[in-house]
């Protein structure tokens, strides 16, 4: 049976393209709110809109109908928007708020900058339970306080706290019984040859055939491409992944993205031949494995790219060319991956393990040079060498933390003195309740006097809520004492240092003679600074 020509994609929902869904009347209205919003006192509540969708439908409500919505609310509450967290095509079951990009940016970092979360449904900020309590949590502590277009939520209410649990929940088990839904979709596709839902595998596409079905048909450029990779594979003199991979792209049959690992996970793949594969999650490569069907044989769902003697041929030449690299590990084979770097090409350095007759040795190496550039011998040397360098340099310096200060009180103890201020004064006004006498004059003058002398005590940076650093007693040395070459290489990823590794050619000498220089960032101070993680035990 034929095949139309015309692609089709395995669902009819779109993502979200913001350009397109602004119209003229949208933008006027917008201008419109923003200058009445520009009428509020200047220290009028600010307020964060939070604007979630996953996919755009007929049923869904635009960001732009939600932002305007928003802006509407908070102008009746009074509240000046200081900014919109836009998430788009981003699924709240999956993505709780803090892990969100523009979201999570300002929950983590930007939390002095607003006081209230305004968001137009439950359902568009989060839809699990379990999320929703973390998200109150990190409120009462900070402070802040959430409110819905649609639903009665306000947490300084004792029933709003009760109506955003219960309408929590029921976000929630809607969104099991979609997750139950789709789980059940999965498995049912898995026991079917006919394509279904999913995203096909390399060297295929979908397409309709004459019923309207969609089928899996080959990708002619693909085909193309796993063809020449299977011939290279298998000459006398065989070509590296890393080879095969550049001459693809530099013929334009795959993306400038292709690695030789992925193209290696592609050329592995049993759905080449044609069969419904899933995910092989032992151990720590990513593999592909056959689906057995209700009679124990593989299920076709397409025409083979490779005859199984093919795939089984490019298998084992695959195999015969492959090295028995380091055994993956929770915290890699590569220590202070991310922070060594080749001084030539820029690319992170990694351990290799190599074998030549019955010796094998460990050994660094970078991701483009030629041959690894001569590569580094010893890691364990390697980062010695660096842990000795990052002491001298950075284990003097105290370990401060960021902690969040409230100006509430303060903002009320201020209020209170200048509305104590404001009394005395204009008591003291002739004819004022306290000059009918010296006594009550001297009295209320020296009062004023202590008045005025504790308002100027106040620092107006307290007033405001704001991040400061806290020195917690120990050094960075003592840290890493403590938490070994792992927390070291925690703390160096995330302030940005790095190590540059240049390696020269010793003339008749195997191994190079190996030069270290590290890289400091200039405001290391403030980027040593540990931001603790309200979120870390809800990940």
């Amino acid at each position: 049976m034929g095949t139309r020509t015309r692609k089709r994609t395995p669902t009819d929902r779109q993502s979200y393209e913001v350009e397109a869904e602004w119209s003229e009347a949208d933008l006027a209205l917008l201008e419109e709110l923003k200058r009445a919003e520009g009428r509020l006192p200047d220290d009028a509540p600010r307020a964060l809109l939070s604007i979630r969708l996953s996919v755009l439908t007929d049923d869904t409500t635009s960001p732009v109908r939600q932002e305007l919505d928003l802006r509407k609310l908070a102008l009746d509450r009074g509240r000046r928007v200081i900014g919109v967290a836009s998430d788009l095509n981003v699924s709240a079951t999956k993505v709780p708020p803090w892990k969100r990009k523009e979201l999570g940016d300002w929950l983590n970092n930007r939390a002095p900058e607003f006081e209230e979360i305004l968001f137009w449904k439950l359902d568009r900020f989060v839809r699990r339970l379990t999320d929703l309590s973390t998200m109150i949590d990190w409120c009462f502590k900070y402070g802040k306080n959430l409110v819905s277009k649609h639903d009665a939520i306000d947490l300084t209410t004792t029933t709003g706290k009760i109506m955003v649990t219960i309408i929590g929940g029921i976000a929630e088990i809607e969104a099991a019984n979609t997750s139950t839904r789709v789980t059940s979709l999965w498995d049912y596709t898995k026991t079917q040859s006919a394509w279904l839902v999913g995203k096909p595998p390399y060297g295929y596409e979908t397409a309709e055939d004459e019923s309207g079905r969609i089928v899996l048909v080959i990708d002619k450029d693909a085909y193309r491409a796993l063809h020449w990779c299977r011939d290279a594979a298998m000459r006398p003199k065989p070509a590296s992944a890393r080879r095969m991979a550049r001459v693809l792209v530099r013929a334009r049959l795959c993306g400038p993205g292709l690695t030789a690992s992925t193209l290696l996970r592609r050329l592995r793949n049993p759905a080449l031949i044609g069969y419904r594969v899933e995910e092989d999650k032992n151990g720590g490569v990513r593999r592909s494995k056959v689906v057995l069907g209700s009679d124990a044989k593989p299920i076709r769902v397409a025409d083979p790219i490779f005859t199984e003697d093919e795939f089984d041929g490019l298998q084992a030449a695959l195999d015969r060319r492959g090295k028995d690299q380091p055994t993956r590990t929770p915290g890699g084979a590569t220590q202070f991956l991310g922070v060594l770097i080749c001084d030539d090409c820029g690319t992170n350095m990694t351990v290799q393990k190599n074998r030549v007759k019955d010796r094998s040795y460990m050994y660094l190496r970078c991701g483009k040079c030629k041959a690894g550039g001569h590569g580094a011998p010893n890691p364990y040397e390697i980062y010695s060498k660096l842990v000795e360098d990052v002491l001298k340099v950075l284990g003097t310096e105290p370990v401060m933390t960021r902690e969040y200060r409230q100006g509430a009180e303060a903002r009320k103890e201020q209020q209170r003195l200048e509305q104590s201020i404001s009394y005395y004064m204009t008591g003291l006004e002739p004819g004022g309740r306290f000059t009918k006498t010296r006594f009550t004059k001297e009295k209320a003058e020296k009062t004023l006097d202590d008045l005025i002398k504790q308002l100027e005590s106040i620092d107006p940076e307290s007033t405001q809520d704001r991040w400061v650093a806290v020195h917690n007693g120990k050094s960075f040395q003592a840290r890493w004492e403590e938490g070994g070459m792992e927390a070291m290489a925690a703390d160096l990823l995330r302030i940005g240092v790095k190590c540059k590794v240049k390696r020269t050619t010793v003339k008749g000498v195997r191994a190079p003679r190996i030069h270290m220089k590290l890289v400091i960032p200039k405001d290391v101070r403030e980027r040593l600074i540990i931001k603790d993680d309200d979120f870390a035990e809800s990940f």
